[in-house]
């Protein structure tokens, strides 16, 4: 019976895919809805964007084992990341009526700059599509009895699909329907597992005072690094084409302001609800809590619930998984085909060619992102890795071009080079203990105005 639920399911998500695609006559269309969709639509896609598999596997897991700090990065970091956009940077973002952050990029700094961060861009996006095909993989091994590989490789194909016909007129659609069945899903679970435990009293009684620590301990270290938390989803999502995509949808500016704010305060209520389903499998089954904690609440379900909430527990992760997958597909694949590959045709594509070419592209970024799943199957650092990417590379001269104006090509370049450098360095060879962001994040500010000194230098001496 669950499985036929899911299957039908898939079938749905399917055929709402293919009735998008009527909505699909040109470009536009496909990347940004046309910038045509309703308030709730879009308050609804922002929420579905955040709520995915870190949310409900690895923040849960997360949080089972270091409490309330163990989730500063995801959910509450995802919070701030959409109070801050939604607060300072949405109607300046929407103002600028382009398809992507890299044609930002392009107008400010040139095409080699627009190629540069595109590209730094798109290999953030695919490790975060990764983790959620993980997460996919999981959930289908967990229904079927499939191999995990064989499990992601079904759930891959089916997000590719949907998205590969109708774009972000289906990636919103699916995310309208998908959070109805988060919401639903999760407050039944929520509902049925506090009658089992004896009452909500009982289930925030597994609530530890180690695990009720919500600030770091009192060293400079452990300050830094709770910052850095922060940081990953707070400011290292800011730049990303997934969140800059939706905003570009909405009807207005002040609808994408409006629903930005929405969202974070849904996405900030309803993440708390796998959190709390944590406590109660600490008071229900603490076994569950042994071996791959990613699975803890799909394996309290399948344990403890009866069919029609498995049903719902299911279709509710499902939803928020795929919902997910889907934006982290289809921004990659807007960047891969604008600031990449339609260049190299100097300006000769029509929008049918590119259009076509965009959905190719959707297919090219689900088969990398299937390709790295199977080799790191870890989601939540997934995620944050991916984040912290776009942190240390593309924060720096976005934020610049958009508040100071700065155009200086050299500055944003080495800004760039110096940030994604420097972090790598310290993630691989684990020089210090602060997290290897900060020093990435601190050596891109410095090679923006480094980076500008020179080409000013540079300048003088070639007018000289």
């Amino acid at each position: 019976m669950l499985v036929i639920a899911v299957i039908i399911y898939f079938l749905v998500t399917l055929l709402l895919g293919l009735y998008a695609s009527k909505k699909v006559h040109q470009a536009g269309d496909f990347i940004n809805a046309g910038r045509n969709l309703h308030p709730a639509i879009n308050t609804a896609a922002l929420f579905a964007l955040w709520f995915g598999s870190e949310t409900v596997f690895g923040a849960s897991s997360e949080f089972a084992t270091h409490g309330i700090r163990g989730i500063i990065e995801d959910p509450l970091g995802g919070v701030l990341c959409l109070l801050l956009v939604g607060i300072f940077f949405s109607r300046k973002l929407y103002s600028l009526n382009v398809y992507t952050i890299g044609d930002l990029f392009r107008q400010r700094y040139g095409s080699k700059v627009e190629a540069l961060s595109a590209v730094l861009m798109i290999i953030s996006f695919i490790g975060y599509a990764a983790g959620q095909i993980v997460a996919l993989g999981l959930i289908t091994q967990t229904l079927t009895g499939f191999p995990l590989s064989a499990s992601m490789f079904l759930g891959a194909t089916i997000v590719v699909v949907y998205t590969f016909t109708g774009g972000m007129w289906a990636v919103s659609l699916t995310d309208f329907l998908q959070s109805i069945l988060i919401v639903s899903g999760l407050l039944a679970i929520a509902w049925y597992v506090t009658d089992m435990a004896g009452g909500s009293t009982k289930v925030m009684s597994a609530l530890t005072p180690e695990h009720r620590k919500f600030f770091p301990e009192n060293t400079g270290t452990e300050w830094v690094n709770w910052f850095a938390a922060w940081m990953v989803l707070g400011f290292g999502s800011i730049a990303s084409q997934d969140v800059f995509q939706r905003i570009n949808s909405a009807r207005s500016d002040g609808a994408a302001y409006n629903s930005t704010i929405a969202g974070a305060a849904i996405y900030l209520v309803f993440s708390m609800v796998p959190l709390y389903l944590v406590l109660a499998v600490k008071v229900l089954d603490p076994s569950l809590l042994e071996g791959d904690m990613q699975m803890m609440l799909p394996r309290m379900v399948m344990t403890h619930m009866p069919v029609w909430l498995q049903i719902l527990f299911f279709g509710s992760v499902l939803s928020a998984v795929m919902s997910t997958c889907s934006g982290a597909l289809l921004a990659p694949a807007s960047l891969l085909s604008e600031n990449l590959i339609k260049p190299l045709f100097s300006g000769s594509m029509n929008d049918a060619r590119f259009l076509l070419l965009t959905r190719i592209s959707v297919v090219m970024v689900g088969s990398a992102a299937l390709i790295i799943a199977q080799s790191s199957q870890n989601i939540f650092h997934l995620v944050g890795e991916a984040s912290v990417i776009g942190l240390v590379s593309i924060f720096v001269p976005f934020v610049a071009s958009l508040f100071l104006h700065h155009t200086n090509s050299g500055g944003a370049v080495v800004s760039m080079v110096s940030g994604s450098m420097v972090y790598a360095v310290f993630r691989i060879w684990d020089i210090t203990e602060i997290n290897p962001l900060v020093p990435g994040l601190l050596a891109g500010i410095a090679g923006l105005w480094l980076g500008d000194r020179l080409t000013n230098a540079f300048t003088s001496i070639n007018k000289a």
